[in-house]
């Protein structure tokens, strides 16, 4: 039986593949041809939208070559089956007046079928990043995953899987742009760092009227940091000396800078700077040692 290896996403996509199920196994024997009647949509699909004019443009392909790909199923209790991977291929077929489709008929669990299904669309870069972001949240969820644990399934780095997230965070508006296109990643990620929702539409609106590119938003989010940075107060306490011996450990222990501030009620913060985001894991890494632990 040969083995087909799906390239791109790393040993995450590998960790699933040798567990046996979808996009791997070639072979006769080993796809069906079922019936598009028995087949039911994933509810948990990760990939929400369907552009018609491409759907369409596939449909016509499937008339005149049929389906090159066989999609995943999962067989249901009821005899009937749910889909894996392969939706927008199965809604092409349908289109294109077929009433049968090949497929491989795989035995997995929920958590797994959901994570194959996002694996997919992410190997096919389909699912726009609100889309993926929203994936993430409900793998994590389910499955009780850890942002690095995630990104070890899926094949990603875990400061991508951060910045998914993160997006998240983002007023409901901003999100239905990005999701529409209306607006790109580069300038949802500069929005996510401004802490005020009232301040991140502001930008936002801007963006939409004036066409801003991403090095200008950055540029905005990086002036509007430096209005609203506090002025030291008069009252504001020099560090104590443990301050600055706890300051200068931190330091150390994550190679990285750490500023340490306390003001005369004995109120302060901490904060670790870091330049890449090799730098932002490695501190990530420290802090999931200490929670797993």
């Amino acid at each position: 039986m040969a083995v087909k290896r799906v390239g791109g996403l790393g040993r995450g996509v590998n960790a699933l593949i040798s567990s046996g199920d979808d996009m791997i196994v070639d072979g006769a024997s080993s796809i069906n041809e079922i019936s598009i009647a028995e087949i039911e949509a994933n509810l948990d699909q990760p990939r929400k939208d369907f552009d018609e004019e491409s759907l369409e443009e596939l449909a016509e392909s499937i008339r005149q070559v049929g389906v090159i790909q066989p999609i995943s199923l999962k067989k249901l209790e009821n005899g009937k089956y749910m889909i894996i991977a392969g939706e927008r291929r199965f809604r092409a077929s349908k289109m294109a007046g077929k009433t049968t489709i090949p497929a491989y008929v795989r035995e997995v669990n929920d958590d797994l079928m959901m994570e194959m299904a996002l694996v997919e669309n992410i190997q096919r870069e389909d699912l726009n990043a609100i889309e993926i972001a929203l994936s993430c949240q409900n793998l994590m969820e389910k499955c009780n995953y850890t942002q690095e644990q995630l990104s070890e399934r899926i094949g990603k780095k875990r400061a991508t899987v951060t910045n998914y997230l993160r997006l998240l965070r983002l007023p409901a508006d901003i999100q239905m742009a990005l999701k529409d296109k209306k607006i790109d990643m580069g300038h949802a990620r500069a929005l996510v760092s401004v802490e005020d929702p009232v301040a991140q539409l502001n930008i936002f609106s801007q963006i939409l009227a004036e066409g801003l590119s991403v090095r200008k938003v950055e540029e905005l989010v990086r002036n509007l940091g430096v209005e609203k940075k506090p002025k030291a107060k008069s009252s504001q306490l020099d560090l104590k000396e443990e301050y600055s011996e706890l300051k200068s450990r931190l330091s150390n222990l994550f190679s990285s800078k750490v500023d340490l501030s306390c003001d005369a009620k004995g109120k302060g913060k901490i904060t670790i700077s870091f330049k890449n985001d090799d730098e932002f894991l490695k501190i990530l890494e420290f802090f999931d040692s200490i929670q797993n632990h």
